[in-house]
Order: structure tokens, then C-alpha cells, then sequence
């Protein structure tokens, strides 16, 4: 495990998927979690509790990350609160299933708008409300929880991949431009993970509510669907010691491909 003491991370969506697995995977190695939620009070007060039971302070936050002002003051108490964050993990956004997948051409101006400000300009506005904080410290890490769905730019997923490649190439840029200031920006891309976010996928895939993720191990990578603790065990390197000469790359964690 990564020695992460003395550090403070704020994860996005940190209350459920693979938000909640980045908090106590980071809590795990010794960080301080501030955990940032959109709806959900109740599974974010649990994963609070997790983290303290593993001996490390959490706070939860309320902010739609789309919502500019609402990131701006989280961020504020959030700095208040710990003195400092100097890991900051994108993780809150929408998949593809949220607008039920329309084409390019049939897509409402609405559904463009609600993904990308979820999955770009919600990464922009903590990115311009942590890092100038950031470039005071010894260290900062960010990293960006995007998509293999940027490399296969497939129909029916036009929208999400739109929005998240654009959120890369704003990371790409940044970790060029805060690289002096000693920090550093990765992306970290998933494929299937087992979580309600790929449930949801999978049921918008298949136009059955009768999915269940068993019935994908076989036909996975290593005989299982990707869970959260294999992302946030990416993340952790990252952030560690073991990642310090590490900024400006995209990890996919797939399995290798499909």
C-alpha cells in the first residue's frame, strides 16, 4: 500500500461506484478524504464512516459539479476544513445511458448540455477552483476518470465520448502547463465496471432491467467484469510516491481491450 499520510484528496462523486471505491482506497493508504456527492446524503455519510473507521478524517460535501458556484464553495469549506487539498480525483459524471444514447444527429441541445456539463465543464470548474491552491504545495496530483469509450467513438455513445474526449484534452493541456509547478495530471480510463453506472449500460445495451454483471465474467478479460477497487488501485499508484515521475499519460484499465 501507498503511504499517502499527511495528504488530502478530493474525490467527485465519491458516494457510490467507483467514487466510493477512490475514497477508501485512498483513506486505506493514509489520505484524508473530502467526499463530494450530487443526491446522495445517505451512501456518502456511509462511505464518511468507512473512511473514519479506517482512522482518517472525511467530510462530505453537497455540489453538482456542473454547477459552477456550487463547486466554488464546496472547494472553499473543503479547503477550510483540512487546510489544503493536493489531490483532487474527477471522478462525478454521466454515462451514456443517462440520455438513453441518441446518434449525433438526433441528439437535443438539452442532452448535449447535461453531459457535458457533467463530464467537462464539471472537471473544469474544480480543476479552476483547486489547483492555483495546489501550486503552494509540495505536491499535487490530479487525476481524471474518463473512458475507453474516447478511443472507440462508438454509435450510440457519440455524446459521452464527445464530452469526456474533450475533458482529456483539457487535462493533456493542463499537466504541460502546471508540470513546473509540481503537479501532476492523469487520466485514468475504465471500460465495463461493476457498478450501477455500468448497469445502467448494460440495460440500455440489451433493453432488459434482468442484467446481472455474473453473467459477464466469463465473457471478460481474466474471467471477471472490472470492479472499483481496480480503478482506485490505479489511482493510488498515481498519487503515490511510486507515481511521482509519472503526469501528462492515460492509463486504461480494460483489461486489456475488447
Amino acid at each position: 500500500m501507498a503511504d499517502l499520510a499527511g495528504r488530502t484528496a478530493l474525490v467527485t462523486g465519491g458516494s457510490r461506484g467507483i467514487g466510493r471505491g477512490i475514497c477508501i482506497r485512498l483513506a486505506t493508504d493514509g489520505a484524508d478524504v473530502a467526499i463530494n456527492y450530487a443526491n446522495n446524503l445517505d451512501a456518502a455519510n456511509e462511505v464518511a464512516e468507512e473512511v473514519r473507521a479506517l482512522g482518517r478524517r472525511a467530510e462530505v460535501y453537497q455540489a453538482d459539479v456542473a454547477d459552477r458556484g456550487a463547486v466554488d464553495a464546496m472547494c472553499e469549506q473543503a479547503i477550510a476544513d483540512f487546510g489544503q487539498i493536493d489531490i483532487l480525483v474527477s471522478n462525478a459524471g454521466l454515462g451514456s445511458a443517462y440520455v438513453n444514447r441518441p446518434s449525433i444527429v438526433a441528439a437535443t441541445s438539452e442532452q448535449y448540455q447535461t453531459l457535458l456539463g457533467a463530464n467537462l465543464w464539471g472537471p473544469i470548474h474544480v480543476v479552476q477552483a483547486l489547483v492555483p491552491q495546489m501550486r503552494n504545495l509540495d505536491r499535487g496530483d490530479v487525476v481524471m476518470i474518463s473512458s475507453v469509450a474516447t478511443d472507440s467513438m462508438g454509435p450510440g455513445f457519440g455524446l459521452y465520448a464527445l464530452s469526456k474526449a474533450a475533458m482529456e484534452a483539457m487535462a493533456f493541456t493542463l499537466a504541460k502547463e502546471e508540470r513546473d509547478n509540481d503537479i501532476r495530471v492523469n487520466i485514468v480510463a475504465p471500460g465495463l465496471v461493476d457498478t450501477d453506472m455500468g448497469k445502467a449500460l448494460l440495460v440500455s445495451l440489451t433493453g432488459s432491467d434482468d442484467v446481472d454483471m455474473r453473467d459477464r465474467d466469463a465473457s471478460s478479460p481474466f474471467g471477471y467484469v472490472c470492479t472499483p477497487a481496480d480503478i482506485a488501485a490505479t489511482v493510488a499508484h498515481l498519487v503515490s510516491e511510486d507515481g511521482r515521475y509519472i503526469t501528462n499519460q492515460k492509463i486504461r484499465v480494460n483489461g486489456g481491450g475488447f
